[in-house]
């Protein structure tokens, strides 16, 4: 997901993403731990991704 599309979404649409995030965050690493994960760089990633999310959530709050 690119930040210009994690701008375009409302506070609540960041806020059901973010969930939905970092619960499949939370079931890769826990397939991880069990056996190796086909593509270990896609924990980075969603990692970097749930980032991104907290900071535009952080950012729409502040501005309100």
């Amino acid at each position: 997901m690119k930040n210009s599309e994690i701008r375009a979404l409302s506070l609540e649409e960041l806020q059901q993403k973010l969930a939905g995030e970092k619960e499949a965050y939370q079931k890769l690493t826990f397939a991880h731990a069990i056996s190796p994960v086909e593509n270990p760089m896609k924990i980075k990633e969603m990692r970097k991704l749930i980032a991104r999310l907290n900071t535009e959530l952080r950012a729409k709050q502040l501005a309100k």
